[in-house]
């Protein structure tokens, strides 16, 4: 009880300290979740970047690859892993009838949940064609989520656009937010939106934008690594309460560089926001994804394991 207590004091700390931060409106508050903090880890397929087909440029000319989503899937469960997402960069184009309902089936023959999975839009175009494109490309992969399991998309903001302002910027990220919220919504599918730079390089835009989207159907993709101020860490306190999703990379950002994470710091700041939900693995370093993935999916193991618990009821049927 003293632990949930504490639990939900930090929680209201960090909510208060967003409650006045400018632009925010009568949005999305932080999640309040039942129970204490519980993750579950799943891998990024962008971790074996190196290994897989990328088709956003090429489409069916892109290089093949030494790995398909299929052997990523089978990676995933000889990690012993309950989730997987398979990022969207990997789905061949254009795309097999009947793909990801193949993907889909193979990840539960695997004892595997579909955690997610990833899309690289940008939302910061003015209206016209580009805008219109990011949309129907983001309501197309919100389709293919529901075809492959997927429960979340990861979406980004974008950048500002050639001769326009952050203002516009904004603002036009806001409305194509709120447009594919309203179709994720009629699919039973999760948009999150990741600090990924751009109009969200900081957790008071990031925060500032999921405090206008008025949606059920809306959070954020909390990236441990995508931070670059001086403190990255205060930055990622400030945008756990708001996290439906979450990815974790080795290594953090900052003014002078990136250098390793502090995983233990990093897990704490969820458990701090008591989140509930999918831990990624995104492992972008320059180790061999091959050695060094399996060491970090073991630490985060240990970081992740609820305590040992067992009830005054249970101890007296066993003496």
């Amino acid at each position: 009880m003293i632990e949930s207590r504490r639990t939900f004091l930090r929680t209201l700390g960090a909510a208060a300290a967003v409650a006045t931060l400018p632009g925010a409106a009568a949005g999305m508050d932080p999640i309040r979740r039942r129970g204490g903090p519980q993750m579950q880890l799943s891998l990024a397929a962008y971790s074996f970047r190196k290994y897989l087909t990328d088709y956003r440029r090429e489409g069916a000319g892109a290089a093949p690859g030494e790995m398909t989503l299929e052997d990523f899937i089978d990676l995933c469960a000889e990690y012993g892993l309950p989730g997987t997402e398979p990022t969207s960069y990997y789905v061949p184009e254009p795309l097999p009838n009947g793909y990801l309902q193949r993907l889909r089936r193979r990840a539960f023959l695997a004892g595997l949940t579909v955690s997610g999975t990833a899309i690289g839009n940008t939302f910061t175009h003015p209206p016209g064609p580009d805008r219109d494109r990011e949309i129907a490309y983001t309501k197309l992969w919100i389709d293919r989520a529901v075809d492959m399991g997927a429960p979340t998309i990861r979406i980004f903001a974008g950048n500002v656009q050639k001769g326009t302002t952050e203002a516009q910027a904004r603002q036009w990220c806001l409305d194509a937010i709120r447009e594919c919220c309203d179709y994720a919504g009629s699919k039973g599918v999760i948009l999150a939106l990741e600090n990924h730079g751009g109009i969200v390089s900081t957790a008071e835009q990031l925060v500032s934008i999921v405090r206008e989207i008025d949606s059920e159907w809306f959070g954020v993709t909390w990236d441990s690594g995508n931070f670059r101020s001086g403190d990255p860490y205060a930055e990622l306190a400030m945008a756990a309460p708001y996290a439906v999703t979450a990815q974790v990379k080795t290594r953090v950002s900052s003014p002078e560089g990136s250098k390793p994470a502090d995983l233990p710091r990093v897990v704490k700041i969820l458990q701090d926001a008591n989140y509930r939900g999918w831990l990624a693995l995104e492992y972008s370093a320059e180790e061999e994804p091959k050695i060094a993935v399996p060491k970090y999916l073991e630490e985060l193991r240990r970081l992740t394991a609820p305590p040992p618990h067992v009830s005054s009821a249970a101890g007296r049927r066993t003496r």
